[in-house]
């Protein structure tokens, strides 16, 4: 990931979900350099809100990298496609593991 694909990603994440002038999202992201960097292009309608450095519990997803990435870690595809595939098949595992996300995710302080 770099700035110029954050952008990107951000623009697309935009258009997406239809953010705007009457739709308003707050995203809230780690402070990764391509979160930060002065090339930072944030389109109308995103708001961001940065976590505090070394605040994993703050970001309970960091809890899920084990679970995503599992079947990509340490292989070369020869395709896009393939990488899709594999991706496409980790996400309907992970929609599969709701209980296991939650217990991963849930901390006792949140609000329920």
């Amino acid at each position: 990931m770099n700035g110029a694909w954050f952008n990107e990603a951000l623009a697309a994440f935009t258009e997406q979900v239809g953010a705007g002038p009457h739709k308003q999202i707050l995203l809230v992201i780690d402070g990764a350099g391509w979160h930060i960097g002065k090339d930072l292009v944030i389109p109308d309608g995103i708001h961001l809100e940065v976590l505090p450095p070394y605040s994993p519990e703050l970001q309970p997803a960091e809890r899920l990298w084990r679970l995503a990435d599992e079947p990509l870690v340490n292989r070369c595809f020869d395709a896009l496609s393939d990488l899709e595939e594999v991706l496409e098949a980790c996400c309907r595992t992970l929609l599969s593991m709701q209980s296991e996300i939650k217990a991963l995710t849930n901390y006792h302080w949140w609000p329920a």
